[in-house]
């Protein structure tokens, strides 16, 4: 895929950094991290939900942050050293790992919770009234023609 130079969008726009930072990051060949698999899905018309497969992790190895416009959610096994037994074969994964989620303007996290293996983040879009696009009323100005009379002398 070719590079597109954003650098003279940044010298004619304002507040787009964030967008152009993002396409510059699309173009740009990364190792994306598979694990663990997730789905984002449409529950509502301001709601969303990110459904995450953590088999084998329990409530506690797990944390949710979210800043600004970023989710993170990160899982970190706790070390059992008193395992002793030998796997054969472990499927299972065991190892950690950090997601990040970029969320849109106005996303806030609503709730989370485990079940099943699956964890599940619960997300609202919320506009505040003041974004939100108002009507403007347009008011009839009254225009009454006024004669102009000239005093004589």
């Amino acid at each position: 895929m070719r590079h597109v130079d954003f650098s003279p969008l940044y010298r004619s726009t304002v507040g787009f950094d964030r967008l152009f930072t993002m396409l510059d990051s699309l173009g740009q060949p990364e190792q994306a991290p598979s694990y663990p698999p997730y789905n984002i899905e449409r529950t509502g018309e301001t709601t969303y939900r990110i459904t995450m497969a953590v088999a084998g992790f329990d409530e506690s190895e797990l944390s949710i942050e979210a800043r600004e416009h970023a989710l993170t959610v990160k899982g970190e096994k706790k070390d059992d050293a008193a395992e002793e037994s030998q796997f054969l074969y472990r499927g299972i994964a065991k190892r950690a790992f950090e997601r990040r989620f970029q969320l849109a303007d106005h996303v806030e996290v609503r709730a989370a919770s485990l079940k099943n293996g699956l964890l599940h983040i619960d997300l609202l879009r919320e506009i505040p009234e003041a974004a939100k696009p108002r009507r403007i009323e347009i008011a009839a100005v009254n225009r009454e023609a006024k004669q102009i009379e000239a005093q004589t002398n």
